[in-house]
């Protein structure tokens, strides 16, 4: 078996990184994982996790100069860790016969140092949010492979000689897996994130969702990552006046004014793959993510953003998603009473609910990447012999 070295820059990014590599696995490669960001996911027999990681406080948010971010992570370790991840990638790199960076420009770059082929997956940037600049195109010239999200930025790419394409999106593949045991649809998602700011947005959200699921009748879910420690989510509804339990297939049942709220701690795109298939499911996602937002997006599932200036005064990160994802993402003010207001309007208005969920399958795209992605991987090296 070839061995490829998968790179990744983010908490979505190794779900995805993790989902190409089943992949690879299934046309006899062997995918080793090497998350730049954080301490990896839980890969199981996908692939081994490889090279030196360490969870810093941004969670790998320092784009766009984040300096406060910058500077924390500087102060816990940043600087020695990757020059850890530097030489890790040059003296490892004879060990593969290629690698997959999934993520930004800097992930091919860090890629590169491997001195192998390098097939780089594009998930942070699109034409309708910015396009990749003049030295992101340089370096994507020397990839033997490149991918992107959707067709605008494969064709921009293609008009400045990067050999781009857009084969599917890889999100949308992850839309897989038993949906939640035992619950009948609708149901509100709450996708609180993967970062430590995670425990603050499910307490916001929970406060939103409890009021809401008690009028209209509505089980909750909330999402956990794989970097969320469900006990610490049910101490936090504990304080919040929750009652807190066991129950088959969840990390755990909260009760609270009528309220059923369940911890789901299986892959996201179990909770919405009903939506992607037509046959229901949630009829909201309240979510503070990054690639779960945008899976939930894809799925058909309005999705309803909270930030404290609202949609006039939203971060770079939730502004880059907004550009996205266009109408399918509704940005409002973080605050409970317009938050409710907000969020009942939409309940009321299943035009706009469907409109939403219409733009984004468009702006998220088509199934089908991951297998397409590992094919022309296999199919490269199999020419390389």
């Amino acid at each position: 078996m070839k061995r490829v070295l998968v790179v990744s820059n983010g908490h979505g990014e190794d779900a995805i990184a993790l989902r190409l590599s089943r992949e690879l696995r299934a046309r006899e490669m062997a995918p080793e994982l090497f998350p730049l960001v954080g301490l990896g996911p839980d890969a199981g027999a996908a692939a081994p996790l490889v090279g030196p990681r360490a969870a810093l406080p941004s969670g790998g948010i320092v784009a766009f100069g984040n300096v406060v971010n910058i500077v924390r992570d500087l102060r816990a370790g940043l600087a020695p860790l990757f020059t850890a991840q530097v030489r890790f990638l040059r003296r490892t790199g004879a060990r593969y016969a290629a690698a997959l960076a999934v993520g930004d420009a800097f992930c091919c770059m860090m890629a590169r140092l491997s001195g192998v082929p390098v097939f780089f997956v594009g998930t942070a940037k699109s034409v309708r949010v910015a396009p990749y600049g003049g030295f992101e195109a340089n370096l994507l010239r020397g990839a033997a492979g490149v991918y992107v999200r959707d067709e605008p930025t494969a064709r921009s790419l293609a008009g400045r000689g990067v050999p781009a394409s857009a084969p599917g999106n890889v999100m949308m593949d992850m839309l897989e897996g038993a949906p939640p045991p035992g619950l009948a649809a609708p149901w509100l998602t709450i996708l609180p994130g993967s970062r430590e700011a995670a425990y603050e947005d499910a307490r916001f959200l929970t406060r939103v969702a409890r009021r809401l699921g008690a009028e209209r009748a509505l089980p909750v879910l909330i999402s956990i990552a794989d970097s969320v420690d469900p006990n610490r989510v049910a101490a936090l509804l504990k304080s919040e006046g929750w009652c807190v339990g066991a129950r088959e297939g969840y990390a755990f049942e909260a009760c609270a004014d009528g309220v059923c709220l369940l911890g789901w701690s299986g892959r996201v795109g179990s909770l919405l793959r009903p939506a992607a298939l037509g046959g229901g499911g949630a009829i909201l996602a309240l979510g503070q993510a990054g690639t779960a937002n945008e899976q939930a997006a894809g799925a058909g599932v309005p999705v309803v953003a909270f930030e404290p200036g609202g949609a006039h005064r939203t971060g770079w990160y939730r502004m880059r998603q907004q550009r996205l994802l266009g109408e399918a993402l509704d940005v409002v003010e973080k605050d409970e009473e317009r938050a409710l207001q907000e969020l009942r309007r939409l309940l009321d208005d299943e035009p706009r609910r469907a409109r939403m969920g219409a733009v984004g399958r468009e702006r998220m795209g088509a199934p089908g990447g991951a297998a397409a992605i590992a094919e022309a991987v296999a199919r490269a090296l199999a020419g390389a012999q």
